[in-house]
């Protein structure tokens, strides 16, 4: 595996976007997800299409704007930076965890 692609994940806005991808309780655009993360629109832009690239994240065309889905890797990457994420601070309440 690309170590590099391995490394998204482990960043904080990077683990922000995914997990706001990993709510499937609303529909998720770019924008969406830049304010979700804190992060720019350019930055969160450039992130998705790696993920698309390696694909953990799908598209669907909508006008000119995208909605966003994880695909299955996706979905598995997902819970993996949530129970990473459980292990560092257990103290969060599972109200605030991502809704399956």
């Amino acid at each position: 595996m690309d170590d590099t692609v391995g490394m998204l994940f482990l960043k904080e806005k990077q683990a922000k976007i995914i997990m706001a991808l990993y709510d499937q309780s609303r529909e998720w655009h770019i924008a969406d997800l830049a304010g979700e993360a804190g992060a720019t629109y350019v930055h969160t832009s450039k992130f998705i299409g790696i993920c698309e690239e390696h694909g953990i994240v799908a598209s669907e065309k909508h006008g000119r704007t995208k909605k966003l889905l994880l695909t299955k890797k996706g979905e598995e990457i997902a819970k993996n930076v949530a129970g990473i994420l459980q292990g560092i601070a257990p103290e969060v309440p599972a109200t605030e965890q991502p809704q399956k």
